[in-house]
């Protein structure tokens, strides 16, 4: 394919990219704004309630001992406990778990669950470690978490780079500092367990199906449908993955992909099971695969699509690539992908945004499910985890829209307006103690 990069739009360059948590504010701030948060509860919502970082040490498989730094960030429990994931990346700081647990607030607001926000994670390449100090990794981390994390108070679930696997770790090594009277009473300390370890069938898939029903209410809302458009998708872990099964399923084509081996890009489609199986015996990587082609990844969010899902890391979109995107509509698969600057810039474009806060809340939806199933002793099918995830996500969707029209703004500030509400009334109902 020949490449022809359309010619950039004159930008006013920021001396520094914007940051996750900045981010995130910029966002909070214009909704609050524009709804006249109390200002008694916009000072308590602007700060997370706690922020703990562990420097842990763990033996090596050479026995060698290494110090870990972990983060958790508990933002807010008005509507009930903290609830967000652990990732292990190297961009993990104490910058991205404030971003990140304020989001989930907003997430789980939205969503209508009962819970607040929290996130964190553990500041490491897991590639660079074994399976075995994976474990031993994710065990001491656990460890030195103690008590700030619980099934009632503060319960992680998986997120950039964590699995199943690991949470399983989690959830055996906390039960264990438990009396034996009280082990069985915290198995829902962490969700997306793997089914046999007290998991929820279909929780591997719900991040990535909830994106594609947000893009069916976009699509229903446009009066189209998402057969036959085309897309390119960022990222191709769980979430992009999964994405793209659905995607294909409602007859969408995958043209592009990027993950960070570089970016691929076929116009007649990509066929998303024989990239995932290329992917098992290439290191988890799309570079060189054989039916498509490559090309640089500056000219990736350029390529001509209906749609872009980016499912990858934050402030991946931004003022040096906005004015190249061709799209209808973004949807957002990741946590802040798209940042302040080029949010307006795609909003000037007229180019949809459906929002992270609604859009990629599957995975905590069904992770709320998951921990009603433990608390309650309930065993739920797939199909019924598929259809309870899809009808909350409509009821979001629909009162996202709702919140547009009453305040006249965009869909993500709408969002933010409409999960900001529900935790101002629960403080305006309360008070504040003493």
């Amino acid at each position: 394919m020949k490449i022809n990069p359309a010619k950039k739009m004159k930008v006013i360059k920021k001396n520094q990219k914007m940051g996750m948590y900045e981010n995130v504010m910029q966002q909070f701030n214009r909704a609050a704004d524009l709804m006249e948060l109390n200002p008694s509860v916009r000072k308590i919502l602007a700060i997370p309630n706690t922020e703990i970082v562990v420097n842990f040490p763990v033996k090596r498989d050479d026995g060698t001992v290494e110090i870990f730094k972990g983060y958790r960030v508990q933002h807010n429990n008005a509507l009930g406990p903290y609830k967000g994931g652990l990732r292990y990346h190297e961009t993990v700081d104490i910058d991205a778990a404030r971003a990140l647990a304020t989001w989930m607030t907003w997430k789980t607001s939205l969503a209508g669950l009962p819970y607040g926000g929290g996130k964190g994670g553990v500041q490491i390449n897991p590639k660079l470690y074994t399976n075995s100090e994976l474990e031993r990794i994710t065990r001491r981390f656990t460890y030195a978490l103690g008590d700030n994390i619980g099934p009632e108070h503060d319960i992680p679930a998986p997120d950039v780079n964590t699995t199943p696997q690991m949470m399983a770790w989690i959830a055996d090594t906390y039960m264990s500092t438990k009396s034996t009277s009280e082990r069985s009473k915290h198995a829902h300390v962490v969700t997306g367990k793997p089914v046999g370890a007290g998991g929820l069938e279909g929780r591997d898939r719900a991040t990535g199906f909830g994106v594609v029903i947000a893009l069916k209410e976009w699509a229903s809302h446009k009066n189209t449908t998402l057969k036959g458009k085309k897309y390119i998708l960022q990222g191709i872990g769980n979430v992009g993955y999964w994405a793209s099964i659905f995607m294909q399923e409602n007859g969408a084509i995958l043209v592009g992909v990027q993950d960070a081996s570089g970016s691929i890009y076929n116009a007649e489609g990509i066929n998303p099971d024989n990239l995932f199986t290329y992917m098992t015996d290439n290191r988890g990587f799309i570079k060189d695969f054989a039916h498509a082609e490559a090309l640089p990844n500056e000219f990736f969010f350029g390529l001509e699509c209906d749609i872009v899902i980016p499912a990858a890391l934050g402030n991946q979109i931004n003022e040096d690539n906005a004015y190249e995107i061709k799209a209808e509509v973004i949807a957002e698969g990741a946590n802040g992908p798209v940042d302040g600057a080029a949010n307006d810039i795609l909003l000037e474009r007229n180019i949809d945004i459906i929002p992270d806060i609604f859009c990629n809340s599957g995975g905590v939806i069904a992770s709320y499910f998951e921990w009603l199933q433990n608390r309650n002793g309930e065993m739920w099918t797939m199909e019924e985890v598929l259809e309870k995830l899809e009808s909350k996500m409509k009821i979001s969707f629909k009162k996202l829209l709702k919140a547009s029209v009453k305040y006249n703004t965009d869909w993500r500030t709408a969002a933010f307006i409409e999960a900001i509400s529900r935790v101002e009334q629960a403080y305006l109902q309360r008070g504040i103690f003493p």
